[in-house]
């Protein structure tokens, strides 16, 4: 595995560019209390998010969604076309979500001001493949904000909120995606934002690796001018590690996934919320006394695990760790083998970003009725391709809800074709993905703004003392006060009273 660079014991993150976006008043410490933010109504961000869940749902079977948005001559308000969308005219609704998103997004709405004026990402040139929501939406307008240039595609084909993607295009922001796209059209989307005019990327913000991977197999020789990649995803962040070991990772990367930031709150606390949210809206299942095997104990393993025992669920726990298996026996929750409890469970969740963790060996044996979805980025964790005989039948019988049904009459119920179920069939909490979001920005900044040769061809950690920040700018919605070391005590732990609290090596 490449070297996993610390920042305290490397120059590379000596006086970061990023730690310089402070406000003007020098001596505002991250314990003190910043401009709280905006009281806001929450019952009316769920209420569009529902909103735009179910006009999606009702719309996919329109005679408008029969034809690839591909074939549509689209223009913007102010005649652009470099853009390709659902349905542009959904602008207007996709900016309102794009709002209320914002308010439960503080940290990057601080970015703006901060660094505003400064404009530290002047002559960067972003190409980005990640989930296309309203919050993802937050962050591409920051970085504009922050002087850069983008183009953006989807890196889930059912993920993207179609007025969302209209309301960046009317903004000025080449966005190609839409919901409900093909494997065709997913690929063709990121040549489109590759592959363009008089534009060349200088860096790439990826969530799954699938951008990195497309120019490193069509545009190798863009990596030339590209300055490096920030990958967010356990399965983009393999593929890099992968990619250093044969000596072809061309740039430096950022592996933003094993930030605590990203570990502890976006992977734990927002699957903890949305993986129910996802199941309840595709399948109204009640959740008390269901028996359910949760593939992998990880983050969002335990997400998954806390909220589903919370709603009276007997849960199992497979697991390849003995550490991740010997916290799930601590959590109270029985660690077997998937082929003891396929028989037995009603709902099968992955969470492990591997490949074939769910066989056909496992379908054939399930319970007539069995939910099956995937929390993992990748549909790869389930082996669908041996689903597809002659002899099982395939319907919809809801938008992301397949039923495959066997002769013998048994039936499988599979949500949005083994894809992330909370993106593809729900919404995420917007405050989590804010933490990852300023991360990820911190971390462009960083990589644009480093002086040439401070980052090698490898895969780098971000330092604790910016996972400290970005926790710093998100405590002020919740009037929280930290407590300051004095002198004394932290000579006696030996660390600045400033942070960073935590060693690199810490997770």
């Amino acid at each position: 595995m490449a070297k996993q660079h610390s920042c305290s014991n490397s120059s590379a993150f000596q006086q970061p560019h990023w730690m310089k976006i402070q406000l003007n008043d020098q001596k505002q410490e991250f314990n003190k209390r910043l401009t709280k933010a905006s009281p806001h109504s929450l019952s009316q961000s769920m209420s569009h998010s529902s909103t735009d869940s179910i006009s999606s749902a009702v719309s996919s079977k329109s005679s408008e969604d029969e034809s690839s948005p591909q074939d549509k001559l689209q223009k913007t308000s102010k005649g652009l076309s470099d853009f390709c969308v659902k349905n542009i005219k959904q602008a207007d609704f996709g900016r309102r979500e794009i709002e209320i998103a914002q308010q439960e997004m503080p940290a990057l709405m601080i970015l703006r001001k901060r660094a505003g004026g400064e404009k530290p990402l002047v002559g960067a040139k972003i190409v980005g493949c990640t989930h296309i929501t309203a919050q993802t939406a937050v962050l591409i307008e920051t970085l504009v904000a922050l002087g850069a240039q983008c183009r953006w595609a989807a890196c889930n084909i059912f993920s993207t909120q179609n007025p969302v993607a209209a309301a960046l295009a009317e903004g000025g922001i080449p966005v190609f995606a839409w919901g409900g796209e093909s494997e065709d059209d997913f690929w063709w989307c990121i040549d489109r934002c590759v592959a363009a005019d008089s534009w060349q990327p200088n860096l790439i913000l990826d969530d799954g690796g699938d951008m990195t991977h497309w120019i490193s197999k069509k545009y190798p020789s863009l990596f030339t001018e590209i300055r490096g990649i920030v990958e967010e995803s356990v399965t983009g962040v393999y593929r890099l590690y992968q990619l250093s070991q044969v000596g072809k990772l061309w740039v430096p990367a950022m592996n933003v996934n094993d930030s605590v930031t990203k570990q502890k709150f976006d992977n734990l606390y927002c699957c903890k919320e949305s993986i129910l949210d996802g199941l309840k809206r595709t399948t109204d299942i009640m959740f008390g006394g269901k028996q359910v095997v949760v593939c992998g104990y990880g983050e969002v393993g335990k997400g998954c695990c806390a909220a589903l025992k919370a709603l009276c669920a007997v849960v199992y726990v497979t697991e390849v760790d003995p550490i991740c298996a010997l916290q799930a026996c601590m959590d109270g929750f029985r660690v077997a083998t998937l082929s003891e409890v396929i028989r037995q469970v009603d709902i099968v969740i992955t969470c492990t970003g591997n490949k074939n963790v769910v066989m056909r060996e496992h379908f054939d044996r399930m319970k007539s009725g069995c939910l099956v979805c995937n929390m993992g980025h990748s549909n790869t964790e389930m082996d669908l391709a041996s689903l597809r005989t002659a002899e099982l039948k395939w319907e919809q019988v809801r938008p992301h809800v397949d039923q495959v049904s066997w002769p013998d009459g048994k039936r499988v119920v599979l949500l949005a074709e083994g894809r992330l179920l909370n993106l593809s069939c729900s919404t995420v909490p917007s405050f989590v993905v804010s933490i990852t979001a300023t991360t990820q920005a911190l971390a462009l900044i960083e990589l644009h703004s480093a002086p040439q040769g401070r980052y090698k061809q490898d895969v780098y950690l971000l330092p604790k003392k910016m996972d400290e920040y970005v926790a710093s700018l998100h405590l002020p919605i919740f009037d929280a006060h930290l407590t300051e070391l004095t002198n004394d005590q932290a000579k006696y732990l030996g660390i600045s009273k400033h942070g960073p609290f935590k060693h690199n090596y810490y997770r």
